[in-house]
């Protein structure tokens, strides 16, 4: 494992995970997919993709990894979610289903699906100043929003009316939107200098 080529895995229990594996393999990282605990242990970082929250929460206590992955951010794991990995990363689910757990790591308390259903889909332009003058452009597919913002995270975007998409913690970040889709590589290339700075 190298801070060149870092080893980046992305959680392929459920969800647009090769879409993921795909970007970071263009920004020149070593991208794998994740689904036992020995394959959590070699990464250098790793990417949680959007998909659908409670399923993934079950699938990864089924699979024996909810307890590593709640380690590993502890430990300072470079970690990023997307749309319902922000939701498995925040601290806090307001409208969880019955039962439903989050690994934890960024102050925040997020609701789900809070933009509506899969038809009220819809993309817009963020100003990110993190990534640089040139607008986000962010699409947003049945998309959790970040309902407050601890003490310990920071606000990195918002849309026009104010509620916040995306926020960092340390070595976490997580947006409500989907960079992976859209062929933006900005959030994708911040992670891997967290990623890089880690290793």
């Amino acid at each position: 494992m190298t801070a060149v080529r870092p080893h980046v895995g992305v959680l392929a229990l459920q969800g647009d995970f090769r879409e993921h594996i795909a970007v970071l393999t263009s920004l020149g990282a070593d991208a794998v997919a994740v689904r036992r605990p020995e394959e959590l242990a070699r990464v250098d970082g790793l990417v949680i993709p959007g998909g659908e929250s409670s399923v993934m929460d079950k699938l990864s206590r089924t699979f024996g990894l909810a307890e590593p992955l709640k380690d590993a951010i502890a430990g300072g794991l470079p970690v990023y979610g997307t749309c319902a990995g922000l939701i498995m990363l925040a601290d806090t689910v307001l409208d969880g289903i019955r039962g439903q757990q989050s690994l934890g790591g960024l102050d925040v308390a997020v609701r789900r699906n809070a933009f509506g259903s899969q038809l009220d889909s819809f993309e817009t332009d963020l100003d990110i100043p993190a990534l640089g003058d040139e607008p986000v452009h962010a699409v947003f597919i049945r998309a959790p929003i970040v309902e407050s913002v601890g003490e310990k995270a920071t606000a990195l975007a918002s849309v026009a009316d104010g509620r916040v998409v995306a926020v960092e913690q340390g070595n976490l970040l997580g947006t409500s939107f989907h960079p992976e889709i859209t062929g933006e590589l900005r959030f994708h290339e911040y992670f891997l200098s967290k990623v890089r700075a880690a290793a």
